[in-house]
């Protein structure tokens, strides 16, 4: 199993996915007051099937929550994984 981390790069305004210190994706947001909007989550070609996306979501919601932040989820994949993990649904705007 591959060690994988997610980071929040302020400079670019997106969480990113490394796997193995490689990068594997983002999901781009942009920030209002303590409201962060969710627009686009994608992971690369190369790191498809690996579960990844949902890891990348959950560590940025779960970075979210510790910086007091509210979400919403203008991304389909972000509304849907909320949809499916109710315990993030307190984040919700």
């Amino acid at each position: 199993m591959s060690d994988v981390t997610v980071v929040d790069n302020e400079s670019k305004s997106r969480f990113e996915v490394f796997s193995d210190g490689e990068l594997a994706g983002f999901s781009v947001y942009s920030l209002e007051g303590d409201v962060i909007t969710f627009i686009h989550t994608e992971t690369f070609d190369a790191y498809a099937g690996q579960g990844l996306a949902g890891k990348l979501v959950s560590g940025a919601l779960e970075q979210t929550r510790a910086a007091s932040r509210r979400v919403v989820a203008q991304c389909p994949y972000v509304a849907s994984y909320i949809g499916k993990h109710p315990e993030f649904a307190d984040l919700l705007v």
